[in-house]
């Protein structure tokens, strides 16, 4: 009688699973980057609108720091916006620029968010959380590239 044993691999995992679970894992956070990239492009698509339109939505205070007009928020959120949307198109294709792109825009959303947060505190806040959840599901790696032993 002979017993079959699982051939070790270059790397010192056995059988082919491990590899192919981890990637699996880095390939839906990938997707779950991508759709809430889309998903953040597209709100900010729409604050941008609000802020071009001077809309009543937004609170303004004195004697904030970084104090700019309200329309040259909207424009700079409907910009990173339209940004976010298009990276995120790219990340639903798995391309490496979308991946990059997608952490840098993630990154200027944090900072645009940061920067207006007098205008609309409570969706700044909420904004830059899923900023960096998409910065986080990013920056996993992709394949199983890493040994754990």
């Amino acid at each position: 009688m002979t017993a079959t044993h699982p051939t070790r691999g270059a790397r010192g995992t056995t059988g082919a699973h491990a590899p192919s679970a981890k990637r699996q894992w880095a390939g839906g956070l990938t997707v779950f980057a991508a759709v809430t990239l889309m998903i953040v492009g597209v709100l900010d698509i729409l604050r941008g609108i609000m802020g071009i339109a001077e809309d009543d939505v937004f609170v303004t205070t004195r004697n904030y720091v970084f104090q700019f007009d309200l329309t040259g928020w909207g424009w700079t959120h409907l910009a990173l916006g339209a940004l976010a949307v298009l990276v995120s198109l790219g990340l639903v294709r798995e391309a490496i620029w979308a991946r990059v792109a997608g952490v840098t825009i993630a990154g200027l959303l944090i900072i645009a968010n940061f920067l207006s947060l007098p205008y609309y505190p409570v969706w700044s806040v909420v904004m830059i959380a899923f900023s960096g959840f998409i910065i986080w599901a990013l920056c996993v790696p992709r394949s199983g590239s890493r040994s754990e032993g």
